[in-house]
């Protein structure tokens, strides 16, 4: 049987496995959570993991080159300061991706943003983006006096 869910007591997705015949043919098959690996299963099997390579390794190639024009980006956040060069509020991963929208024109996922916190104080702070388990990209954030 090929499994097309994970199984509990038997294994992943997309895995080959050996069960007895009541089993395939009263748990396996009316639950659609496996086929009979005949040899067209097989091959479609095949073919199915054989695109799913192709395609992890077209996202992680996408994922590189917008990593690498993050990485070559700069954008300005210009904020209220008060007495002593203290910033009124703070720059969030919120204003970060909005500020890298209007001015660069990427979509950035706040998610994506890893920070310790929020920014409190002017200069230059780099940000980094998540954008794929393999990849991730620095973002130059300035934080100037308005």
């Amino acid at each position: 049987m090929i499994l097309l869910k994970d199984v509990q007591s038997l294994g992943k997705k997309e895995t080959i496995v050996n069960v007895s015949n009541g089993y395939a043919r009263n748990m396996l098959l009316p639950k659609k959570l496996g086929i009979e690996a005949t040899p067209k299963n097989l091959h479609d099997l095949k073919m199915q993991k054989a695109h799913d390579t192709k395609l992890a390794r077209e996202m992680l190639e996408t994922a590189r080159e917008f990593g690498y024009r993050i990485s070559k980006s700069e954008i300005t956040i210009l904020v209220k300061v008060g007495e002593g060069g203290r910033v009124f509020g703070s720059i969030s991963a919120k204003k970060i991706a909005e500020a890298a929208k209007e001015q660069l024109g990427f979509e950035l996922d706040k998610k994506k943003l890893q920070m310790d916190g929020p920014i409190k104080e002017l200069g230059t702070e780099t940000v980094s983006v998540k954008l794929h388990p393999q990849v991730t990209a620095q973002l130059k954030v300035h934080v100037k006096e308005v």
